[in-house]
């Protein structure tokens, strides 16, 4: 899924198991309101121990986050990587509508277009 660099519906996701539920937009607003009270309603002490284990659990140590970063900056030096990234720029990589058509650019920055700069 990460390599594949494509947008997935909530719809998708939810059959995935990457969420457990997928709302209209218009359901939303409520569902949170509910869920905040709900949570709300509980003993803080437990709140508290319950946040402590999920962080202890799905939290990485924060040299793993260090370690993510280096190995960013390091790709992001390649040649390939910066070629890669001045197409995007000029196909509006850096604009609204770039980052909606992320999935699509990604799979096309090898590909010549029209407008690039040749």
């Amino acid at each position: 899924m990460l390599l594949s660099a494509e947008d997935y519906d909530a719809e998708l996701a939810e059959r995935y198991g990457w969420i457990n539920r997928a709302l209209p937009i218009s359901m939303l607003g409520e569902f949170v309101r509910s869920l905040a009270h709900r949570i709300a309603g509980f003993p803080a002490a437990g709140r508290a121990m319950l946040k402590g284990r999920i962080n202890a659990i799905s939290l990485a140590p924060a040299e793993e986050f260090r370690r993510d970063s280096d190995l960013f900056l390091e790709c992001a030096r390649e040649p390939e990587t910066q070629r890669r990234m001045q197409v995007a720029m000029t196909r509006g990589f850096q604009t609204r509508e770039g980052e909606m058509a992320l999935g699509v650019m990604v799979g096309d920055l090898d590909l010549p277009s029209k407008t690039d700069p040749s």
